[in-house]
This record gives C-alpha cells, structure tokens and sequence, in this order.
C-alpha cells in the first residue's frame, strides 16, 4: 500500500498553487514512480504506468490519459531493460531516470498541443533539468521508505 500511496503523495505536490511563468516544477510523481520502479524492478508490472498516471493525470491537470499513456510507455521499456541487462549500477539508473523524465516531459508537452509547442520545447529545459537534478534526491529517500517498509 505505500508504494503506491507514495506516488498519488508525490502527484499531489504538483497541485500546490506554485505561479510561474514557465514549467520549472518537477513532476514528482513522476520521480516518485521511477525510483520505486528502478529499486525494486520486479514489484509493479508493466501495465501499473496506467493507473498510477491516472492519478498523476488529476492532479496534475494535464490532459486525462496523457500521464497514463507516457507512464504506460515507460513501463513497458523498463520492463525490456530488466529483461535484458543482468545487473544495473547507480548511473545507469540515474540514466534511465534521466531519458524517462525528458521523454514524458517532452511528450507531455506536445499531448498539450503539438503545433504551438513544437518550437518552444526550450521551455522545458529548466524543468527537465532540475527533475534529472532532483532525482538522486528522491531515489534515497523513496530507498529509505522501501528500507522501512520491508523492516516493519
């Protein structure tokens, strides 16, 4: 029940009224869901990317469906990635990490609205670059929950 109380949590911080111009907020449910998922590998299937972005999806405001579909599509190649690599290291996760954020963010963007935003994904890269930043931040403490969930 925490993991995924954890990441309806992280969601959540996406809706406290933050006024800014331009994207700068991390998507933490997004970093929240990925450190759960590159810790413990085999503890959500594939097809948990479509529930927990529903959740991201109503607190987030972005179009209904674009997190579920984005996170689904992330699921899915993880889930290739741990098929095909035996062992992963610290930097290899935070690569993993660093692709997956820059692709739901990029095609967040353009689920929004593809024509307009074509030529503004610069936008993004403040965002993007504090989410990458931010999440070795949030795999410790997201390691420190899953450490205190196993121990209880």
């Amino acid at each position: 029940m925490i993991p995924p109380l954890t990441v309806a949590i992280g969601s959540m911080i996406t809706a406290l009224p933050i006024i800014t111009d331009y994207p700068i907020l991390p998507p933490m449910g997004l970093l929240v869901v990925l450190a759960w998922r590159l810790i413990r590998p085999g503890f959500w299937s594939a097809w948990a990317g479509f529930p927990l972005g529903l959740i991201d999806d109503i607190f987030s405001g972005q179009p209904l469906g674009s997190a579920a579909f984005l996170w689904s599509v992330v699921f899915i190649l993880l889930e290739a990635v741990d098929r095909k690599s035996v062992r992963r290291d610290y930097w290899q996760d935070w690569l993993i990490a660093s692709t997956a954020i820059i692709f739901v963010l990029i095609g967040g963007m353009l689920i929004v609205d593809f024509r307009s935003n074509v030529p503004r994904l610069d936008l993004l890269v403040p965002q993007i670059l504090l989410s990458i930043l931010l999440y070795p931040f949030i795999a410790r403490v997201i390691g420190s929950i899953d450490s205190w969930r196993v121990a209880s």
